[in-house]
């Protein structure tokens, strides 16, 4: 049954959750002490959020097959850790873990053990000596980070391009992921995720045009409702940071000549528990889409967030927490309800 609501109901398993709503204003920021790893131009930065975010990124060893030596990964641990599984935070498509910087605080406050990863080839990761960031390469290094750091079955969130990263992830790697949680999905070959092979010469070119800022300043005012020309600004250069890697043109080409990710022939070899939310107003992903992804999961419920456009946890946090504490809430509930031993009746 199609179950198409709101972000409205109470949570009860997380009362210490300050889900009220964010203001996206942007004001001269205390100071933080960033890694060195991070490009100068963070400094520029104004969003206090972004900045008190980034002074906690750092870069794990991980070992791959594709590399003689490790990938310093860059990533966000989290600050506790809970009895729960944890719950996994990717990015959408030439993005970085400061897209979750909003709503990583309010899982956090919600007493959830929570990571935000970059995806090899964009984020802040040391890729100098990477010659492959294709599809393969992407869930390889995933899952070595995950067996070295994580260790156990998460919940894991995946926007836009990111969702297809989480399909495949789970699909493959079933024992990882104990629930998914898919944001205004990019799984379909009409998404804006999936890539035709293209030629070298072409992709490079494509890259040029990708990081250019009058585009991603076009494309911030496509994904988000209401966002004021100063706030867009300082989002454009939060997003475009991870661009100024001298790594960075290489990796994205690797990855667009590779074609990109094409999962929706994987949709139906999901056995996890999926939640699915998406943005009322989603400019970039039509929401039908939303209603084809539900009917062909096997074990999905969908959640629309209204006034909202295509990155909710970005704009609107408080909402985009609430429907991810309310899933794991109750899965929680279900899971103990399943353990829980039944009373022998004797006549």
């Amino acid at each position: 049954m199609l179950t198409l609501t709101s972000a409205s109901s109470a949570l009860t398993l997380f009362p210490e959750c300050k889900t009220q709503r964010r203001r996206f204003s942007i004001s001269a920021a205390a100071d933080y002490k960033f890694p060195s790893f991070l490009p100068k131009q963070m400094e520029e930065i104004k969003d206090p959020f972004a900045r008190k975010l980034a002074t906690r990124i750092e870069r794990l060893p991980v070992n791959v097959s594709f590399s003689e030596k490790s990938i310093m990964s860059s990533c966000v641990k989290p600050l506790i850790q809970s009895n729960q599984n944890p719950v996994v935070l990717l990015h959408s498509f030439d993005s970085s873990c400061l897209e979750w910087r909003y709503t990583f605080p309010l899982l956090e406050e919600a007493g959830l053990e929570t990571w935000a990863i970059d995806i090899l080839g964009w984020g802040f990761s040391n890729l100098e000596r990477i010659k492959s960031c294709d599809v393969a390469s992407k869930r390889e290094h995933f899952y070595q980070l995950w067996k070295s750091y994580i260790k156990r079955p998460m919940t894991l969130v995946g926007p836009s391009l990111g969702a297809a990263v989480a399909v495949d992830f789970a699909v493959n790697h079933p024992e990882a992921v104990e629930n998914l949680v898919l944001i205004d999905a990019s799984v379909y070959a009409e998404g804006t995720g999936n890539l035709a092979k293209l030629p070298r010469a072409v992709a490079y070119a494509g890259v040029s045009i990708l990081k250019s800022f009058p585009l991603r300043l076009y494309t911030t005012f496509l994904a988000f409702k209401g966002v004021s020309f100063d706030t867009g600004l300082d989002w454009v250069n939060i997003g475009k940071l991870h661009c100024l890697y001298p790594w960075w043109e290489d990796a994205t080409v690797s990855f667009m000549i590779s074609g990109g990710y094409n999962v929706s022939r994987q949709i139906d070899q999901v056995m996890q528990k999926t939640l699915i939310i998406w943005g009322e107003d989603d400019q970039i992903i039509s929401n039908k889409l939303a209603v084809r992804l539900h009917f062909e999961l096997p074990n999905s419920n969908i959640r629309q967030i209204p006034d909202c456009g295509h990155l909710p946890h970005v704009e609107k946090p408080d909402s985009a927490a609430r429907l991810i504490l309310e899933f794991m809430q109750n899965h929680s509930c279900q899971k103990k309800a399943q353990l829980a031993p039944t009373e022998e009746v004797v006549y």
